[in-house]
C-alpha cells in the first residue's frame, strides 16, 4: 500500500496544471533543448578538434569507448535535465525543486539507496573478481585521474533520467490519472525502450529493454513510497557505477571500466542467465528499500 500523504505531496505541484497538452508541449520543449545542448557540445568539439575529426569523434562518444568519450557522453545528459527544468518552469509554471521532492529526504534516501545497492552487490562483485576470468580494462592511474569528473557526469546522467521518468512523467501522469498502469507502468516502459540499442546489444537487446523497464518499475514504486527521487536516484547511480566503472562486456560504455567480462550480448544463453540474476538482485534490493522506508 502506498503512503498517500507522501505521494500526494510529491504529485501536488503537478496537479496545478495537469493538462495533457501541457505534458506533450513540455516533452517537445525537452527535446528541442536537448538537441540544442547536443549541437552546442558538437560546436565545442569542432572548436577544439576541427571538422575533420568531427564524425569520428561524435561516433566515438556515442559508444563511450575512451575515457574522454565516455565522460562526454555522460555530460550530454545535462541537456535532458535542462530541458525538463525548462518544461516545468515555462509550461507548468512550477518550481524545478518540485521535481525532486524535499531536499532533506532526497539526499537521505539517495545515500540509503546507494548504500543498500552496494551492500547487496558485494557477493556478486567478489564472485566476479575471484572466480571469473576477467581481462583488464583501463589502467588504475588513468581510472583514478578521470574518476572525479566521471562521477559528476554519472550523477548528471542518472539524475537526468530520474528527473524525466520518475520526476516529470510520473508526477504529471499521476496528477491526471489515478491508475498505476499509467503513472507507474507507462514511464517504465518508455524507460526500457529508450535503452533499445541493437548495434551494441545484439540478440540480447529485447532482454535488456525488458530488464531495464522492470528496473524502472521498481524505481517508480520506491519513488511513490518515498515522496522523492532520492532512493531511485541512489539505486540508479550505484547500478551504473558498477556497470560502467567496474565491469563491462566491452561492447559499449567501456572507456573507464577496470575489468572486461569474458562474455557479451552475443552470448545469448549466458546473458539470459545474467539478466535473470540481475532481476533477482533488483527485487532483493527493492524489498530491502521498502523495509527501510517503512522503518525510517
Amino acid at each position: 500500500m502506498l503512503q498517500p500523504l507522501v505521494f500526494d505531496a510529491f504529485v501536488a505541484p503537478a496537479r496545478l496544471r495537469p493538462q495533457l497538452w501541457r505534458l506533450l508541449l513540455g516533452l517537445g520543449v525537452m527535446i528541442v533543448i536537448y538537441l540544442g545542448w547536443m549541437a552546442l557540445m558538437g560546436a565545442g568539439f569542432v572548436a577544439l578538434r576541427g571538422w575533420r575529426s568531427f564524425d569520428g569523434g561524435i561516433a566515438g562518444m556515442s559508444i563511450g569507448g575512451t575515457p574522454a568519450a565516455l565522460v562526454g557522453l555522460l555530460f550530454t545528459f545535462a541537456g535532458m535535465a535542462l530541458g525538463t527544468f525548462a518544461a516545468v518552469r515555462l509550461i507548468h509554471h512550477r518550481s524545478i525543486a518540485s521535481l525532486f521532492g524535499p531536499w532533506a529526504v532526497l539526499w537521505r534516501d539517495f545515500m540509503a539507496g546507494m548504500g543498500i545497492f552496494m551492500a547487496v552487490s558485494v557477493p556478486g562483485v567478489l564472485y566476479f573478481l575471484l572466480f571469473v576470468d576477467l581481462s583488464g580494462g583501463v589502467v588504475w592511474t588513468v581510472w583514478l585521474a578521470w574518476l572525479p569528473v566521471a562521477v559528476v557526469g554519472l550523477l548528471i546522467q542518472t539524475g537526468a533520467e530520474e528527473v524525466v521518468f520518475r520526476g516529470y512523467l510520473q508526477q504529471q501522469l499521476a496528477a491526471r490519472f489515478l491508475s498505476r498502469w499509467v503513472w507507474m507502468v507507462l514511464p517504465s516502459v518508455l524507460f526500457g525502450l529508450v535503452h533499445y540499442a541493437p548495434e551494441e546489444m545484439g540478440d540480447a537487446v529485447w532482454m535488456v529493454v525488458f530488464v531495464t523497464g522492470f528496473f524502472g518499475l521498481l524505481l517508480a514504486d520506491l519513488t511513490a513510497r518515498s515522496g522523492s527521487l532520492g532512493m531511485a536516484w541512489g539505486l540508479h547511480f550505484a547500478n551504473n557505477l558498477l556497470a560502467i566503472f567496474l565491469f563491462t562486456t566491452g561492447e559499449a560504455l567501456d572507456g573507464l571500466a577496470l575489468y572486461r567480462l569474458p562474455f557479451g550480448p552475443k552470448d545469448t544463453e549466458i546473458m539470459t542467465f545474467m539478466l535473470g540474476m540481475d532481476m533477482a538482485g533488483m527485487v532483493l534490493v527493492w524489498g530491502i528499500c521498502r523495509w527501510w522506508l517503512r522503518a525510517r
